[in-house]
């Protein structure tokens, strides 16, 4: 992601109904886990980080940008810069790994998978997100640097070929995709932008209902992943 992304995320995230969202998500997955050890890939400006801290997570923020690193320890976050592809960590001793919207982002996928597999203790967990379904590939994707969009199949794979053991997967942001796929097609840019308050509102009251309504098995927009190392 460039600079100019991150600065533009780190200002959004705080109140951005999608960045919110995923937060929460984060916080509900992170109910019933013991805390320790948490590296958090991909980290920008460390909003999830943050999330981890809060939590009682012994938690680094990890990113390739020189920028997000620079604003996540402006926001008082233990961070490192380094390649997800190579993390500077040692085996097996990570407790929990995340990587929210890291994967599509590089070709060689698989080398960042086997890195969250590899810091990982026997027991640790591994939380991804990634953007679903090359249907909705348009102009935000090549704005922001993606070089895929994951199928559930793929994804899984990409994962299940580390050793670690998929436990779940599940599509957000259904109910929205419609309108998400609307406009993507009419977008020639990034859409990561600051809305009215009303829609912002509106847009996490949706998300909001979602959580209650059995859709995570219907296509969305984004595919969440839950992984184990045994």
């Amino acid at each position: 992601m460039e600079s100019s992304e991150i600065h533009r995320l780190v200002q959004l995230e705080d109140d951005h109904w999608w960045y919110r969202e995923r937060r929460a998500i984060l916080a509900r997955e992170l109910r019933g886990l013991p805390p320790g050890r948490a590296v958090d890939v991909g980290a920008a400006g460390g909003g999830n980080t943050r999330v981890l801290l809060r939590h009682g997570w012994r938690a680094t923020a990890v990113d390739h940008s020189e920028a997000a690193v620079r604003v996540a320890r402006d926001r008082g976050l233990p961070a490192v810069r380094a390649d997800a592809r190579e993390l500077p960590f040692p085996d097996g001793r990570v407790d929990l790994v995340t990587a929210f919207d890291v994967l599509e982002h590089i070709e060689e996928d698989h080398l960042v998978a086997e890195e969250l597999a590899r810091v990982l203790r026997p027991g640790g967990r591994a939380l991804v997100a990634v953007p679903c379904d090359m249907a909705l590939w348009s102009a935000h994707d090549e704005a922001v640097g993606h070089v895929r969009r994951y199928s559930r199949d793929g994804l899984v794979q990409t994962i299940a070929k580390t050793g670690l053991t998929v436990e779940r997967v599940w599509s957000w942001n259904v109910l929205l995709r419609p309108v998400v796929a609307l406009r993507r097609r009419r977008s020639a840019g990034s859409d990561l932008d600051r809305l009215p308050r009303v829609v912002n509102s509106a847009l996490s009251a949706v998300v909001a209902v979602e959580r209650r309504l059995p859709v995570r098995a219907l296509p969305g927009v984004t595919l969440f992943l839950r992984a184990r190392k045994h």
